[in-house]
């Protein structure tokens, strides 16, 4: 009702370490697996932190920013998402770190409803679109 849904497209789980320095020269993110589905499109994610891709591809206006909270039924069900600001200008098919932290773990359904971006309006345009790594991701 005050966001649009974003949809589980593929998770994977961690499999090494990242890094995070100054100005990006040393940056190295960290190398994942895919979780497989099975033949009814559920994924088992144990405790523990995973990537979700999501299916839907967000164009930000130059006048827009937004952020992004998880669903109610995923909190309930004991995991949540962190997602960073979305900038005016980025154009991809983003990420998010999702994290179960029920000790029995989750079943995610492939497209399930696991975010709502929320939109807001800025004052004006921003002077400059977002030109950073993950311009144009997994489109």
């Amino acid at each position: 009702m005050c966001g649009i849904d974003l949809t589980a497209r593929s998770i994977e789980r961690f499999v090494s370490s990242g890094s995070i320095d100054l100005d990006n020269s040393e940056r190295r993110v960290a190398e994942t697996e895919v979780v497989q589905y099975d033949e009814d499109g559920w994924a088992f994610l144990e405790q523990g932190a995973y990537l979700v891709t999501f299916n839907e591809i967000v164009r930000m206006p130059m006048d827009m920013m937004a952020f992004a909270l998880p669903r109610s039924s995923l909190l309930r069900c004991g995991a949540s998402l962190s997602a960073a600001v979305w900038d005016p200008g980025y154009n991809g098919r983003s990420q998010s770190l999702l994290v179960v932290h029920n000790p029995h773990g989750i079943r995610i359904k492939k497209n399930a409803r696991l975010m709502q971006l929320v939109f807001i309006t800025m004052k004006g345009a921003a002077e400059r679109a977002y030109s950073g790594a993950y311009q144009g991701e997994n489109i």
